[in-house]
């Protein structure tokens, strides 16, 4: 019976370019595979938070944690393997596109996990994803390497090509020699006051004058 929605425990059609073999065999593998993808993770979600999340759709046998072929540390994948295919299909159903770790995460059906295939391929030793990333996130290592490549590139510039102001423009130097010259309120009231009191140190009658005038 033909159905209007869409099976969310259908694969993906991404093709890993390492897979040795036909599509016909890869659509074998997919159909019996117990093995997931988990793409979008945190650079710092643990082992323990994926397998808190996955065990809820069936006994997990292993995980495998993707990491940076350079610097040997997580870096945003992994592969999750189950005992039983039904078990696959059903976290395809409930926690693809679910949130861990304040990201929502992406599961596929894979061929199967293979050595090697837990290391990143971009060039950088990450995920070719994170390579060409032009946003800042935080969770994935800031800038993708070639915006921070970009960003480093520019503030090089700016200190090659930046040059110290040794002389104000003549507009601005006028203006802030009138401002200069021209006595401050503040300078005024203090002068007032000194003229008030030297006037009530000669002259001890102006300030009983002043006291008698606020009385009034």
């Amino acid at each position: 019976m033909a159905s209007i929605v869409q099976s969310l425990s259908v694969p993906s059609t991404y093709k890993d370019q390492q897979y040795q073999g036909t599509s016909s065999q890869l659509a074998l593998d997919l159909a019996n595979s117990t093995t997931l993808y988990v793409g979008n993770l945190s650079f710092f979600t643990t082992e323990e938070q994926i397998y808190e999340l996955f065990s809820k759709c069936g006994e997990i046998k292993r995980i495998i944690m993707g990491l940076d072929r350079n610097q040997k540390t997580p870096c945003g994948f992994c592969f999750v393997e189950y005992y039983h295919n039904a078990d696959a299909l059903d976290c395809m159903k409930y926690i693809n596109s679910s949130k861990l770790d304040e990201r929502i995460v992406r599961s596929d059906l894979d061929h199967g996990y293979r050595e090697g295939r837990q290391f990143g391929r971009g060039r950088s030793g990450g995920q070719v994803r994170d390579e060409y990333r032009l946003e800042f996130d935080a969770g994935r290592g800031g800038w993708g390497h070639v915006r921070a490549k970009q960003e480093a590139e520019r503030e090089r510039d700016q200190k090659a090509n930046y040059e110290a102001i040794t002389t104000i423009p003549e507009g601005a130097n006028l203006d802030y020699k009138d401002r200069k010259d021209e006595p401050s309120k503040r300078s005024r009231d203090e002068e007032e006051d000194e003229e008030e009191q030297q006037r009530s140190k000669t002259n001890p009658r102006f300030r009983e004058g002043d006291e008698e005038e606020e009385d009034a």
